[in-house]
């Protein structure tokens, strides 16, 4: 199995991918679960809340199926275990987002780091990281947060 993700990663960032339409969107893909997966790896305790907040992120995101979300995240997981930065994968998503979809996938981000029901430090340092290399001023970067901090409000019936 790890062969066959192995695979596909060095298929996906090959040089040819840039001139493969497909392949450029597959690792558009990695990229943006790599991030999603960093945040859920940064907190020392994994919770199930946090997988399937990258889960419901990644299907909502990508337009996957669930199975291929899954799929995409179990890639993600090997991948982030083997990369050295996050420059790669920010500059990918920096090529080809513009601030609206950034913007979303910090708010994922967001919802990745509550999923728990606590934020670290680490995730609060992780997160802040990855909107920097994307670009994203620290306003938005904030009000993101806001926004995300609302919905689980809502959703847990907390009241406005």
């Amino acid at each position: 199995m790890f062969q066959t993700l192995k695979d596909f990663f060095d298929a996906v960032v090959s040089p040819s991918a840039s001139h493969d339409p497909r392949a450029a969107e597959h690792a558009l893909q990695l990229a943006t679960a790599v991030m999603l997966v960093e945040v859920m790896r940064a907190d020392a305790s994994f919770q199930p809340g946090e997988r399937q907040a990258v889960l419901t992120a990644l299907r909502e995101c990508c337009a996957l199926s669930p199975d291929e979300a899954s799929g995409l995240t179990e890639l993600a997981v090997a991948t982030a275990r083997e990369a050295t930065d996050l420059f790669a994968f920010t500059s990918r998503i920096n090529t080809h987002f513009d601030m609206p979809q950034k913007l979303r996938m910090v708010e994922h981000l967001w919802r990745v780091a509550y999923a728990d029901g606590h934020l670290s430090d680490h995730e609060r340092h992780v997160l802040w990281r990855i909107a920097d290399l994307l670009h994203v001023p620290q306003g938005a970067y904030v009000h993101a947060r806001m926004r995300v901090q609302e919905e689980i409000k809502a959703a847990s019936g907390a009241g406005v």
